[in-house]
Parts: C-alpha cells; sequence; structure tokens
C-alpha cells in the first residue's frame, strides 16, 4: 500500500478505483495533456486502467504515483508521482498533472515540495529528475521555484499527437537543496 503524506493543505494518498472519474476528467482535458507526451483519454476505461498501471508500478518497484486530495474533500484534483524509478541508482523522474480549475493555487507546489523530501528522505533518492516540454512555462517555473536546475535539451524525446517534441531535463540533487 502506498504511504499518505500530508501538507497543509492537502493529502497525498493511494488513487483507487473510486478515482477513475477525477483521472477521467483531468486526462481528458486537452489543457491538461498537451505538454504531458501522452494522449487525450476518450472513455472511463482508459482511466481505469491508469489505477491499475499505478498499482503494478508501485509492486515492481518502478514508480510511485499519489493522487492530489484537497483536505475536507473527497476525490482527487490530480496525482503526483515517481516514474523510472531505479532503487538501485537511487534515482526517479517527478511526474504531475492537476486539473485546471485549480492552476495557481499553490497546489502543485505544496505536493511538489512534500514528494521531493518523501524521495530523498524515505526512498533514499540522490537524483530527481524532471522531463518537460520546452513550452511548458508553468511547470518550468514550478520546477525551478521547487529547487531543480535545468541540465540540457533532449531532442526529438517525447511524443505528443503523432508528433516528436524537444524537451529540457532538470534536475534536483540530494545534497544541493
Amino acid at each position: 500500500m502506498i504511504p499518505e503524506l500530508e501538507t497543509k493543505r492537502l493529502l497525498l494518498r493511494e488513487v483507487t478505483k473510486d478515482d477513475a472519474d477525477s483521472l477521467f476528467s483531468c486526462f481528458s482535458n486537452g489543457d491538461v495533456t498537451r505538454y504531458y507526451g501522452q494522449e487525450t483519454l476518450n472513455n472511463i476505461e482508459q482511466a481505469e486502467a491508469f489505477v491499475e498501471f499505478f498499482a503494478n508500478s508501485y509492486k515492481e518497484k518502478r514508480g510511485v504515483r499519489w493522487g492530489i486530495e484537497l483536505k475536507g474533500y473527497q476525490g482527487i484534483i490530480g496525482t503526483m508521482g515517481f516514474n523510472a524509478w531505479s532503487p538501485k541508482h537511487k534515482r526517479a523522474e517527478i511526474g504531475y498533472e492537476i486539473h485546471p480549475e485549480h492552476w495557481r493555487k499553490g497546489y502543485t507546489f505544496e505536493a511538489i515540495s512534500k514528494v521531493i523530501q518523501y524521495g530523498f528522505d524515505e526512498f533514499g533518492l540522490t537524483r530527481i529528475g524532471a522531463v518537460v516540454f520546452m513550452e511548458n512555462k508553468a511547470s518550468i517555473k514550478l520546477l525551478t521555484k521547487a529547487g531543480f536546475e535545468k541540465e540540457g535539451i533532449l531532442r526529438g524525446y517525447m511524443y505528443q499527437n503523432g508528433e516528436a517534441y524537444d524537451t529540457y531535463v532538470y534536475s534536483i540533487i540530494k545534497d544541493n537543496r
């Protein structure tokens, strides 16, 4: 079972089948998926498959994904977690999305701060990376504010709607935070 994390306004918890509607609401929104490297969802079954994917990823130690829930409210407003988790090499990549009605309220920064701390302190990570579309100004601003540094460009790294995009790669190192 995925450990719960708590911040002042948020509960970061396991994503369950009950969250499929909230996941679909996020991932069927073109504003959310525009810089995600994944196609927009078309049906609830695809969101239900995400729940299973997240659970299997954690069981197999490939990643962990928390649902972001506002304290006092039912349902999630987005997710955040680690992909490409390599316990042996003490590294992972962070990923996140949040529903547009909750943008620019500080929730993502609050969640990323907690997840970074957890990754370093509990998972024993040395490096947390992030891959971000060059056009995704909001995500770049968030990562910079959270202490990530830009390392370079990955050319033709992500595909969105059949087109290759260059991305930036960012990282935060445990000893440098």
